[in-house]
């Protein structure tokens, strides 16, 4: 099972600034993803650039609109993610009691958690046995 952990965005994150975590921070977000792979359950993780740099792009029927960032509502945006793979739901959630506060200990954050989908929870098909092709299984 992958589970994605969605860094939820800030005030702070959303600034046009360059990234200056704290050194504390710093360490504490290496030591918890060092942890993630050394048990073998980190896939991936990263920061995000906030979303001034950013674009949606709004569908409507065929017709395809680009917005450019930023976005005002901080509450709808993510600042970073990592995805770990791990065997239930149960050990995700106590590898996520672990996350470090990504605002930093004692300042206001939040971090969302949710499962991502596996193929094999669809029924057969030729057409998803193209995405097993191309690697979007997510077998290690």
């Amino acid at each position: 099972m992958r589970f994605m952990i969605i860094v939820k965005a800030t005030k702070e994150s959303e600034a046009e600034v360059v990234p200056n975590p704290d050194e504390e921070l710093l360490v504490a977000m290496a030591e918890y993803h060092e942890e993630l792979a050394k048990a073998g359950v980190l896939l991936d993780g990263s920061g995000l650039h906030p979303s001034s740099r950013g674009w949606r792009i709004k569908y409507s029927g065929k017709k395809r609109t680009v917005v450019d960032g930023p976005f005002t509502e901080t509450k709808e945006l993510i600042a970073g993610y990592t995805i770990i793979q791990v065997k239930s739901p149960e050990e995700a959630l106590e590898w996520t009691r672990r996350f470090p506060n990504p605002a930093g200990e004692g300042k206001e954050a939040e971090i969302e958690v949710r499962r991502l989908y596996e193929l094999e929870e669809f029924g057969p098909s030729d057409t998803l046995d193209r995405f097993r092709e191309i690697g979007m299984d997510g077998k290690k």
